[in-house]
């Protein structure tokens, strides 16, 4: 499948090489420092106290608070448990550059569930996401549900990048958000999926990562930009320029490099962890694009399922389709262990 898609776009066979040999940039990816909070609770900023909890680990990742407010809203402090603290904070310099932290305070350490937006790589925000990592801290998780740079902000491998970078900060203060720094997943919806399953396919394994969840995750960029033509369905053409529009604006035949940076199933090696989709059977991203990802990481030896539900569904809406969240939460006990006490 993926053979027929490449030559449907007329790759020739030394640019197919150029394709199949191009590796990640490994410079893409950036350290992260102490994350930086910023409080939401409050619609005025306000020098305030410090920003450390009043119960909970000793060590604050932020020397102190942002200037300015979250531009996102904070859930509901009345829907939230006594031990669980929700705060906002910034990985980088970039307004979207933040991060809602869920975590527990007592007990044990907790694997992190990192839930991640989608939005044709262009749209979208954390805040649409409260609901569900509210159920992911309801099983006793870590939560961290993220906002980054959208394609109007900066091209691929910006996104990507984000995601990883925001990894890095709460692995680093682990301590301080009582987590489990070896056991995460990451949950990613529509355009959100593509970037999960791009970070779990990313060089040979992340430390720690122990699963990826794509719903409705175009995997195959280069196949959106295929079946996008006038003869696709309007969301499918809209799908194509948004894959465009990520890509810096270049289609595949000038830029076949970030193309292939961004084609997941490219990219399948040893070390990445197992995969789980879900894919309405009528929805403008096809179950076939998970199901190229599943042939590659097959050919290596990872093991990823591929779910069809009947309908056109998609994303969030098919998350919420009956069975659907349970089965995603299910298969993420498995990997990250249920939390005791």
């Amino acid at each position: 499948m993926a053979t027929a898609v490449r030559t449907s776009l007329g790759v020739g066979a030394a640019a197919l090489a150029a394709l199949m040999l191009a590796s990640p940039d490994a410079n893409a990816v950036t350290s992260a420092g102490a994350p930086v909070h910023r409080p939401s609770a409050s619609p005025t900023p306000s020098a305030g106290p410090s920003t450390r909890p009043s119960t909970g680990p000793s060590a604050s990742p932020s020397a102190s608070p942002s200037p300015s407010p979250s531009p996102s809203a904070s859930p509901s402090p009345a829907l939230t448990p006594p031990d669980v603290r929700i705060r906002t904070y910034a990985y980088g310099s970039h307004a979207r550059q933040i991060m809602d932290v869920w975590w527990h305070t007592v007990g044990p350490r907790r694997p992190a569930v990192f839930v991640i937006h989608g939005g044709w790589w262009s749209g979208g925000d954390k805040k649409y996401m409260t609901s569900i990592s509210r159920s992911y801290s309801e099983l006793g998780y870590t939560v961290v549900n993220l906002d980054y740079r959208l394609s109007g902000d900066a091209a691929w491998p910006a996104q990507r990048t984000d995601v990883m970078t925001a990894v890095n900060a709460v692995r680093r203060h682990a301590a301080f958000f009582n987590t489990d720094p070896s056991r995460y997943v990451l949950v990613g919806f529509s355009a959100g999926g593509h970037l999960a399953a791009a970070v779990g396919a990313y060089g040979d394994g992340r430390p720690g990562l122990r699963g990826v969840v794509g719903i409705s995750p175009p995997v195959s960029p280069l196949s959106a930009f295929a079946d996008g033509t006038a003869f696709g369905t309007k969301e499918q053409q809209k799908l194509r320029k948004a894959a465009i529009k990520l890509a810096g604006g270049c289609t595949p035949a000038k830029c076949p490099r970030v193309w292939s940076s961004m084609e997941v199933p490219f990219h399948a090696s040893a070390g990445d962890p197992p995969m789980l989709a879900f894919h309405s059977s009528e929805e403008f991203v096809p179950p076939y694009q998970s199901e190229m990802l599943k042939e590659s990481l097959a050919s290596v030896g990872v093991q990823m399922t591929v779910k069809t539900m009947a309908g056109t569904q998609h994303s969030a809406p098919l998350y919420r389709e009956p069975g659907v969240a349970e089965a995603v939460q299910a298969w993420i006990v498995a990997r990250l262990g249920r939390v005791a006490g």
